[in-house]
């Protein structure tokens, strides 16, 4: 059984930092893509980033480059995800994604992931 639990959400104010961290069991994590997507109220689930199996390609929306940073630690079977400069739309919860595929891509469709966490709340303040 294939889980995904994420943590390090919580409130902060615009232009502040925070690190999301997803602990991933029940499968060969070093196999796999991972993805972080987010769903804020009202709103569509929409990709955040995402990193291959291998660590070394990594994507990201637009919204997001050049202030959020996926990674990984696959001694840990941990994927991170470093966010610096929050700002107010950047509230939403988030949620880590394991890839459908063994040797994946960092694919931004949705589709791409099997296995999904329950989600970490990101508030920021303005």
């Amino acid at each position: 059984q294939v889980q995904l639990v994420e943590s390090g959400g919580g409130l902060v104010q615009a232009g502040g930092s925070l690190r999301l961290s997803c602990a991933a069991s029940g499968r060969t994590f070093s196999r796999y893509a991972m993805g972080w997507f987010r769903q804020a109220p009202g709103k569509e689930r929409e990709f955040v980033a995402a990193i291959s199996w291998s660590g070394v390609s990594t994507n990201y929306a637009d919204s997001v480059k050049g202030r959020f940073t996926i990674s990984r630690d696959n001694a840990k079977n941990t994927v991170y995800l470093q966010m610096n400069s929050l700002k107010p739309e950047d509230t939403a919860v988030y949620y880590c994604a394991s890839g459908l595929r063994t040797y994946g891509g960092a694919y931004y469709y949705a589709g791409e992931y099997d296995y999904w966490g329950q989600g970490t709340q990101v508030t920021v303040s303005s």
